[in-house]
């Protein structure tokens, strides 16, 4: 691992280790909530701040963002950290990375959770696509800055269900912690680790060993049918949809959501398949 990322942790060092992944334009902290309720379980939460977030670095190459630089990363991150395999749970960019690294460190996963995430685009043409779109995206933050970014994030319908589940000052928290990132992190996150840039994995699932729970919100059409068909692809995977929720999950159902979450891995070290 070439640098060092900003790590956030709620628990005692010897607990079973449980690694979260934020979202783009989210750090480690906004875990908070359920890395508490986590820690009170008995489990030590790890989150980083991903590359181009929060405090970590965020390099001028954007190759240096791509899924396996960054997988390579949280290898190296855990080794440092545990020899235990982890309970990992990724929400949205932080779902996608999630998966990929359960396929390419399977040895490292004790489960898999996954929020509002999904395997990438299917085709190349779609692809490429979303690459120009994300491309594009990129360009407008560097040029125009991370205030105006915020202002056309925070506006589009993926984020309607937080005005009905998140306080007032809940969302100014959220739009102040967006805030703090920096363009060009958010830029180069955006090229070299936007859903454009990753490869697709669909055809991979069927391969995916850990027992995976799969979490969408019912607000969130698109994800809860992304999930829907992930479910069916992978071997020991549930879907769980969240009524009246939209896409962040973990914030606007957080008592529903930690719930879930631990229920799933309780229930996973019961079963003598689980390492």
């Amino acid at each position: 691992m070439n640098d060092t990322y900003h790590l956030h942790s709620w628990g005692d060092d010897g607990n079973t280790p449980v690694l979260l992944l934020h979202g783009f334009t989210g750090h480690g902290g906004s875990w908070a909530a359920a890395g508490q309720a986590f820690a009170a379980e008995g489990f030590r939460a790890l989150a980083p701040d991903l590359l181009g977030h929060g405090r970590s670095p965020h390099p001028r190459a954007s190759s240096r963002y791509k899924m396996r630089r960054a997988a390579d990363d949280l290898a190296g991150l855990l080794a440092g950290v545990t020899e235990e395999t982890v309970h990992l749970l990724g929400y949205s960019m932080g779902g996608r990375l999630a998966l990929y690294f359960a396929l390419a460190f399977p040895g490292r996963v004790k489960t898999l959770t996954l929020a509002s995430a999904s395997p990438g685009l299917a085709s190349a043409a779609e692809r490429a696509e979303r690459r120009g779109w994300d491309n594009a995206l990129a360009d407008h933050i560097e040029k125009d800055g991370v205030e105006a970014f915020v202002d056309y994030w925070e506006a589009l319908p993926m984020w309607k269900s937080q005005r009905q589940n998140l306080s007032e000052e809940q969302r100014a928290q959220l739009r102040a912690q967006r805030l703090k990132n920096r363009p060009s992190g958010l830029a180069n996150s955006l090229r070299g680790m936007g859903t454009g840039a990753q490869p697709g994995l669909h055809a991979k699932l069927p391969s995916l060993a850990a027992p995976t729970l799969l979490l969408a919100g019912a607000e969130d059409g698109k994800f809860v049918r992304v999930n829907q068909r992930m479910a069916d692809s992978v071997p020991n995977a549930r879907l769980v949809v969240f009524p009246a929720t939209g896409h962040a999950i973990h914030l606007e159902r957080p008592t529903a959501f930690a719930r879930a979450v631990l229920s799933f891995w309780h229930s996973a070290a019961r079963s003598p398949t689980v390492a």
